[in-house]
């Protein structure tokens, strides 16, 4: 018979191979691993590659090296106002100390999901319940974060895990409490719109009113340096006058009555009841303007 089919060979082959199947084990580069012996940890953060164990005696337990997200279930919390929000948010996390890891949580990661939780919902429910719903809305959103990361992180690290980040992903208002916080914003908005309008009023009329003052002192100077030149023209031209008729007396004597008679006689219908003699009809009488005789 062949000694490579001999059934005693085969069998301690076998048994040979399931030996040191049992000696060796390997550590991925995603993984963390601790070795116990007689369940006292011995040995912890292999680095990846084949490693050895002593069967039944030594026991080897590994974990994520990776770092893991949890979706915490969203939950209502209240705000400095007594509001209530909805917050929806996750953590980032992975395991930083195995030794305290496996100690503290049993190396279970559903155990470490759910203390994790119970620290986001404390951390959550302390950071809003000191700001209200318009600062955990707006810019205050990054320091909000780092709060709650801290408060967890401080928490966690006792079980040997380290915080990566935690996030708020969607905060909003309940059904019963939406409608109220809407017509508050509304009556607020409306408030302040009362009050630009208001200062914009009063600016349109300081506006206006210095406008108003400027026109009346430009009409005013437009005004006195007309009625200046109007009077200074009116000088000018009654020194041209005065001249031109002390030049020749007769002639404008004779230039001022026939400018009577145009004026007296335009009218067809006029009627004029004057004496023959009359000082009008000195002209009448011959162009040296001598007085007609009775």
């Amino acid at each position: 018979m062949n000694r490579l089919t001999n059934p005693i060979v085969l069998i301690g082959g076998a048994l040979l191979l399931l030996l040191f199947s049992s000696m060796v084990f390997t550590v991925d580069e995603r993984e963390r691993a601790i070795k116990l012996t007689l369940g006292k940890i011995t040995e912890s953060d292999y680095v990846p590659g084949l490693h050895f164990k002593i069967p039944l005696v030594e026991t080897v337990y590994k974990f994520d090296r990776r770092i893991l997200t949890l979706d915490v279930k969203p939950e209502r919390v209240l705000t400095n106002e007594k509001k209530n929000v909805i917050v929806d948010s996750f953590i980032k996390w992975k395991i930083a100390d195995t030794e305290t890891f496996y100690t503290s949580l049993g190396g279970v990661e559903s155990r470490a999901n759910s203390r994790l939780t119970q620290f986001v919902r404390e951390g959550v429910k302390d950071a809003f319940g000191q700001r209200t719903i318009r600062e955990v809305v707006s810019s205050a959103r990054s320091t909000l974060r780092e709060e709650i990361k801290a408060s967890v992180d401080q928490q966690a690290e006792i079980l040997g895990i380290d915080i990566i980040d935690v996030r708020i992903k969607k905060v909003e208002l309940p059904d019963d409490v939406r409608e109220s916080v809407y017509q508050r914003m509304e009556k607020d908005r409306a408030k302040i719109a009362r009050e630009i309008r208001s200062e914009g009023e009063e600016s349109a009329k300081k506006i206006r009113a210095s406008a108003d003052r400027i026109r009346e002192e430009l009409l005013a100077n437009a005004y006195s340096t007309a009625e200046k030149t109007r009077g200074a023209g009116d000088a000018e031209s009654a020194r041209i006058y005065a001249e031109a008729y002390t030049q020749d007396p007769d002639f404008y004597s004779l230039y001022r009555s026939l400018s009577a008679y145009r004026s007296a006689f335009s009218g067809s219908s006029d009627v004029l009841l004057l004496k023959p003699d009359s000082e009008f009809f000195q002209y009448f009488n011959g162009p040296q303007g001598s007085t007609a005789k009775p």
